[in-house]
């Protein structure tokens, strides 16, 4: 399930003033934080190894940090081990390592760490689950502060991902003979804010790191992570009790779960996450009609999907396929509403109607061999907000004419039938990356699907266009921001005009908190990070005060 707030329950829910805790603190420290579940799967056991994304545990994240954050909501660049970048020319970029950070055992972090771990990677490919390698050719320290990427061809799309592989130490790693095996489980050694002191399968705990290079920045002297050990109502009145200071998942009827329990501390924030989008099989009619799809745009009522189905946690989604208001920055002058569409089935009866499906004497909507349109729309019955979502918009369907019958199966089955192409019309998520060659090109690029009855990578509606790939190729090998946007604008204007999907909703990141301990987290009037920006969280957070 995926989803976010609307704007009254997000005022109720977060006010943007957050109230002072009854946990005073006398030091000017938050004892602990408290973090909903560990990791590492169904039987958890200590790894931090950082490469290993199926069996790390969530603490890994607080002890292994990159060149630069990526803040999820505004993809704002922040630089954290290295100070400052350059690109020298378009296939070269050059990162400066921040003076005085250490190891938290006390040894100096130079660039040679840096060039380390991304050599170590590209030998034990398996390691490279970000997918970097493939677009670069070196990486080499060109001085203790100073490293050096040259990339396979131009383009500065590569920066992001360059920027998700956390950075380990040569002094450790080095001498480590089969790095994908190695659970890292005794003291992982990392630049990051926490250190490891305790693990268990029911909690895991971190303290401070006091060689921490921006130690006067956290106020929190430990982070406890515990396990999920109950069904997802029990964890509700976990949360519900205060037993977690914050935790990202869903809560049927949040201010009545949760923020009323306890408003003085009680808040949440569901920002826009990905794009949940109507997927039709675009080698099938006749949603290989672009007519057809571009009448289908207003035939959907978002906004009561949005109320009623999301619980009015979510916002409507705009057509250009970004995620608003956060990707704002990439939105093309000139664009009415952002780009979104609003519901009007009168615009999308006569646009149909105009587009050569007429409706026979019996008000069925024929397709162009003079049969009634009819197909399946397919929906995971276990996602009880997307079978909701569907049933709204196979009703919109029916106003029209169209003979359209709710297809529900499982989960795994939903999955595999998108992938395989064996679908007519269904849900599907895409979008919401800061990497913008990444957010269009997974769902658009040619190179991501495959003919009916194989699997598609990512291209799951299988749209193939010329006209796309070409931008895709601009965007990918773009040397500035100026020419990215420039590409967009393109794929913006495919979205808009092509219709390859029908974005409906925001997919929301959870994201409750608790400031009986702690103040400072995010918010609706203060959107500096994203729930999930952990690192960006623990140099913001402050103790309540009486």
């Amino acid at each position: 399930m995926a989803t976010l707030a609307s704007s009254s329950l997000l005022l109720a829910g977060c006010t943007g003033t957050e109230e002072s805790g009854d946990n005073v603190s006398t030091d000017g420290m938050i004892s602990h934080i408290s973090y909903a579940g560990i990791g590492g799967g169904s039987a958890p056991q200590a790894n931090y190894n950082p490469f290993l994304d199926a069996s790390q545990l969530v603490a890994t994240n607080f002890v292994y940090e990159t060149l630069y954050v990526i803040e999820q909501n505004s993809c704002k660049e922040i630089p954290w081990l290295a100070k400052s970048y350059s690109w020298q020319d378009s296939k070269t970029l050059v990162f400066d390592i921040r003076d005085g950070v250490q190891w938290n055992d006390g040894q100096a972090f130079t660039a040679k760490d840096v060039a380390f771990t991304f050599n170590m990677i590209k030998k034990h490919n398996v390691l490279d689950t970000k997918g970097v390698w493939p677009l670069l050719d070196s990486v080499k320290a060109t001085g203790d502060n100073q490293v050096t990427f040259s990339l396979k061809e131009p383009g500065v799309s590569p920066f992001t991902i360059i920027n998700s592989v956390r950075i380990v130490p040569e002094h450790i790693w080095s001498k480590v003979k089969d790095p994908t095996k190695f659970a890292n489980a005794k003291n992982p050694v990392g630049t990051g804010p926490m250190r490891v002191k305790s693990f268990n399968p029911q909690q895991v705990v971190t303290e401070r790191n006091p060689r921490y290079w921006q130690a006067d920045k956290v106020k929190v002297k430990q982070v406890w992570f515990k396990a999920n050990t109950g069904t997802p109502e029990i964890e509700q009145l976990k949360m519900g009790r205060g037993e977690y200071d914050t935790n990202g998942m869903f809560i049927p009827n949040v201010q009545k779960s949760y923020v009323d329990r306890d408003p003085k501390h009680h808040h949440y924030w569901y920002a826009p996450g990905m794009v949940m989008s109507v997927y039709m099989n675009l080698t099938k009619a006749p949603f290989e009609d672009v007519a057809f799809r571009r009448a289908l745009t207003s035939a959907f009522d978002r906004a009561t999907v949005a109320r009623k189905a999301q619980l009015g946690y979510v916002k409507t989604a705009s057509q250009t396929g970004l995620v608003l208001p956060g990707q704002s920055d990439w939105l093309p002058p000139g664009i009415k509403d952002g780009g979104r569409v609003g519901f009007d089935p009168k615009a999308a009866e006569k646009a149909l109607t105009e587009a050569g499906y007429k409706k026979d004497s019996q008000g069925r909507r024929l397709g162009k061999d003079g049969k009634p349109i009819s197909f399946k729309f397919k929906v995971p019955t276990a996602y009880t907000d997307w079978v909701a979502a569907a049933e709204i918009l196979v009703k919109n369907l029916k106003a029209l004419g169209l003979q359209v019958e709710l297809d529900r199966t499982s989960p795994e089955a939903h999955d595999q039938d998108r992938a395989y192409g064996r679908y007519d019309m269904m849900f599907g998520a895409h979008g919401g990356d800061c990497n913008m060659s990444k957010g269009f090109g997974d769902p658009l690029g040619s190179a991501g699907t495959a003919p009916i009855g194989k699997r598609a990578f990512s291209n799951e509606v299988r749209w193939k266009d010329k006209k796309t790939d070409d931008l895709l190729a601009d965007l990918r090998t773009a040397s500035s921001k100026k020419d990215q946007k420039k590409a967009v604008a393109g794929l913006v204007e495919i979205m808009q005009t092509e219709v390859p999907m029908i974005p409906i909703w925001y997919g929301a990141r959870w994201f409750q908190y608790d400031t009986t301990r702690a103040v400072g987290w995010p918010n609706a009037k203060n959107p500096y990070a994203a729930g999930g920006d952990n690192l960006i969280l623990l140099t913001h957070l402050r103790p309540a005060k009486g």
